[in-house]
């Protein structure tokens, strides 16, 4: 759960930023860069859950 956590920090701190140097600089490669990361974090971050999921389903019959 803690690497969880950390994962989900840095992808918040990458994202924001990515962000903020997009607002500052305007330009544009900043933006498509933090919607990647946004992405990549939301697929990370399914697929955790979706171990938990499983790892619930699974567990009662072992």
């Amino acid at each position: 759960m803690l690497v969880m956590r950390l994962l989900l920090l840095f992808a918040v701190l990458g994202v924001g930023g990515a962000v903020i140097l997009w607002l500052l600089t305007g330009n544009a490669r900043f933006k498509l860069w933090a919607w990647k990361l946004f992405r990549v974090a939301l697929v990370v971050l399914f697929a955790v859950f979706a171990l938990f999921a499983i790892e619930r389903v699974l567990a009662p019959m072992i």
